[in-house]
């Protein structure tokens, strides 16, 4: 995705994102399909032909890509957060898992594939940023 974003409005190759993300190509083409499904990518033939994002790519966020390839973001023995329960103890954890899941959306739903491919993360974000 970030190849594509950086490549907008230009098409890539399957081929030619397999290289850059260095991985297999049939492997490559299972994402760019759950990616096409989920209507975040286009395929397009002829002599223009490969792949580009349906959106700028300031409007995809890095969360969005992400639930597409991976599903939840965070779980707890294999689970979604908000499933988790323990006994004891150890009853009130389950509002740690949801806190922590909280904060981890909040990060990757407002950074934007053009947040990364231009190294300009939302000013909240920033490490070196006043708190």
């Amino acid at each position: 995705m970030l190849a594509l974003a950086a490549a907008e409005p230009a098409t890539i190759t399957a081929g030619g994102l397999a290289t850059a993300g260095e991985m297999p190509l049939t492997f490559l083409r299972t994402i760019l399909s759950e990616l096409r499904g989920a209507d975040l990518i286009v395929s397009q033939r002829g002599p223009e032909r490969g792949y580009r994002l349906t959106r700028p790519a300031s409007q995809i966020s890095v969360g969005e890509v992400i639930r597409v390839v991976d599903g939840s973001l965070t779980d707890v023995r294999g689970e979604p957060v908000r499933h988790a329960a323990y006994d004891g103890a150890a009853t009130h954890l389950r509002q740690v898992w949801l806190a922590a899941d909280t904060a981890i959306l909040g990060v990757v739903d407002s950074v934007t594939l053009a947040d990364i491919v231009s190294g300009e993360l939302p000013v909240h974000l920033r490490p070196d940023s006043p708190e």
